[in-house]
């Protein structure tokens, strides 16, 4: 599995980055490669541009988003993730907040989406390593069979 890491936010550096710091390790851990790792503002046009850049690359399967995802003015990773998709993946982000707000009440005020942008997969997480941890723990899964689907999808309409 080949990552890419993307913290949205407009005010952490990459020294105190600790949710994208936790979800490369977390990655790493179940065997996945981190082949790019970013620093994005919350501007839609900022996150939306990120994701379609790197979407359109062959060699990451998985953008995983961390950051933005609330109620704030400046939580805008939900948008700009539903802007690039073309195709939504409801229920992962839907695996995530049942069964963190089981533990955390707050959780249910994420409102990170997930979905599918040619043959990559765009899953938003929250911006706390606790939530980082604890949503990917949630999907992890059914990650790679998701991307052998869409790897497959992919791969049939190319050759029809």
């Amino acid at each position: 599995m080949r990552c890419a890491v993307i913290t949205i936010s407009d005010t952490r550096q990459a020294n105190d980055d600790f949710s994208g710091d936790k979800l490369a390790e977390v990655l790493v851990q179940f065997g996945a490669s981190i082949e790019i790792r970013q620093i994005v503002t919350d501007d839609v046009a900022d996150i939306s541009d990120t994701l379609s850049l790197i979407s359109n690359r062959q060699d990451i399967d998985v953008i995983f988003t961390t950051g933005g995802t609330g109620f704030s003015p400046r939580d805008n990773t939900p948008e700009a993730t539903l802007a690039v998709i073309e195709r939504e993946a409801p229920g992962m982000s839907e695996a995530m907040r049942r069964e963190t707000a089981a533990k955390h009440p707050m959780a249910m005020l994420s409102r990170g989406v997930c979905g599918i942008r040619g043959r990559t997969l765009i899953v938003n997480l929250p911006g706390s390593p606790r939530g980082v941890e604890e949503c990917y723990e949630v999907i992890r899964p059914v990650l790679r069979h998701a991307i052998e689907l869409i790897r497959d999808a992919h791969k049939f309409h190319e050759s029809h």
